[in-house]
């Protein structure tokens, strides 16, 4: 299984200038996202908890697809 690479790019000072402090976005995918998740859950990363509160925006269909999952009960 490939090991997932997080790339992460400072702030130049000219970002930083902004007149308004802007919530951070950045564009990530999924699929580079959720197995750095996972391992960092599974190993018990103490940084995790540190983003337990922060808010993430999805996509409309993929919010009602959570939602169904968590709904869903396994089979007995």
């Amino acid at each position: 299984m490939a090991t997932a690479r997080l790339r992460v790019f400072p702030h130049s000072e000219e970002d930083s200038r902004g007149a308004a402090h802007h919530a951070p976005s950045v564009p990530i995918r999924l699929s580079d996202l959720y197995p750095l998740l996972a391992q960092a859950y599974r190993d018990n990363y103490v940084w995790l908890r540190d983003f337990e509160d922060d808010e993430l925006l999805v996509s409309n269909d993929l919010y009602e697809v959570i939602r169904a999952f968590s709904n869903c009960r396994p089979s007995a």
